[in-house]
């Protein structure tokens, strides 16, 4: 195909726009590797001179810094599991079943999708009081799992109803029952969609500050964002250590992103199509 015009502008174009999505990122590496005096430095340098594993040492020896990467990892692991398992079972009901006000508790539950989360704030206090959730990462857990099963309904119940009826019936016939058509045929054949859910669900409740935030006083009940937020020096930010910190909680996105992004586009797209 020989270059045109038109081509060269697209490739110049898309460049630019990569270039100008990633220069952040690989500031924030570098930063992560100066020491505090070379943090603000003019003109910023990408290559760090001279080069210090300082932050990660005070990162990962000083500090709470593995527990709070444990309690993220067991708060957000948990409420993946249990959110994308809960929206399966959900979406294969309103994919395959037919019963009076179908739709409109579908439409129901995808009003959760229009409303924004900071309104909730204020009633999930109230109700995780009542419930005694406060100050608890059961109660993150819970919170985290009603926050996300409209979007993943949306995108399961769609990839379920784009399945072939016929599979059921023949699964009918020889005598499977509902949740053996669920585990055998609609969670294998539906592995696109729930990758989708799964790397969604997994980085909402990764980064997710503001209820973490509201409802956790005790500091040994502190996630990663919180933490990460809280590393102030008495006379400003200790940016490097910040960064270093950043990078290190990177980690566990890039690895579920890598293991499901063979998934990732097929199931996004037959969701979003289909639902």
């Amino acid at each position: 195909m020989k270059p045109t015009a038109a081509n060269a502008l697209r490739i110049t174009t898309l460049a630019i726009g990569a270039l100008v999505m990633v220069t952040p990122f690989l500031y924030l590496v570098s930063t992560s590797f100066k020491a505090q005096q070379y943090v603000l430095k003019v003109p910023p340098q990408f290559i760090p001179d001279p080069a210090t594993l300082s932050n990660y040492e005070r990162v990962l020896i000083k500090g709470n810094f593995g527990h709070f990467f444990l309690n993220s990892l067991l708060v957000a692991g948990s409420s993946t599991i249990i959110a994308v398992f809960l929206s399966a079972m959900l979406a294969y009901g309103f994919a395959r079943y037919r019963f009076p006000g179908r739709e409109w508790l579908f439409r129901l539950l995808l009003l959760g999708l229009m409303i924004p989360a900071m309104m909730l704030i204020i009633p999930q206090f109230i109700l995780a009081k009542w419930l005694g959730l406060i100050d608890s990462l059961p109660g993150l857990v819970v919170f985290y799992v009603a926050g996300n099963l409209a979007l993943n309904t949306f995108l399961l119940r769609g990839f379920f109803e784009a399945l072939p009826a016929d599979l059921d019936a023949a699964m009918q016939i020889d005598g499977a029952g509902d949740w053996r058509r669920f585990l055998n045929l609609a969670l294998p054949l539906g592995r696109p969609a729930i990758a989708t859910a799964t790397i969604f669900t997994f980085l909402a409740t990764w980064d997710e500050y503001a209820w973490a935030l509201t409802s956790i006083t005790t500091p040994e009940n502190q996630t990663l964002p919180i933490a990460i937020a809280l590393m102030q020096g008495p006379k400003g930010t200790q940016w490097g250590l910040v960064f270093a910190a950043s990078i290190i909680a990177i980690l566990p996105v890039i690895a579920v992103f890598l293991a499901f992004q063979r998934h990732f586009v097929q199931g996004l797209t037959t969701g979003a199509v289909k639902g």
